[in-house]
């Protein structure tokens, strides 16, 4: 006599085998043949795929490029104190 799984079960194992477990390591694990646990990932896999979080396309930059980055942050920040500094000047001048 067969057995009868209910489809929480069933979606449960499915939801392992997308998170990487393997067919002989849910069959020991659980007392299910590989050729049910095909059956159930092929029926409910779409429906049990977890999407992934959702992570930001950061671009990754080298050691080398992060300190040039640095040096163009502090030469900016330079420019902009004197362009602030000009700026004070100027308006104390046209008072």
């Amino acid at each position: 006599m067969a057995k009868v799984y209910n489809e929480k079960f069933k979606k449960q194992l499915v939801k392992e085998y997308i998170q990487g477990k393997n067919y002989p390591t849910l069959e020991k694990e659980y007392g299910v043949a590989k050729s049910t646990l095909s059956g159930w990932v092929k029926k409910y896999s779409e429906e049990c795929q977890i999407s992934q979080p959702h992570t930001t396309n950061f671009p990754v930059f080298s050691p080398k490029e992060i300190q040039d980055l640095h040096k163009r942050i502090a030469e900016l920040e330079k420019e902009n104190l004197f362009l602030k500094k000009a700026v004070a000047f100027f308006a104390r001048e046209a008072d």
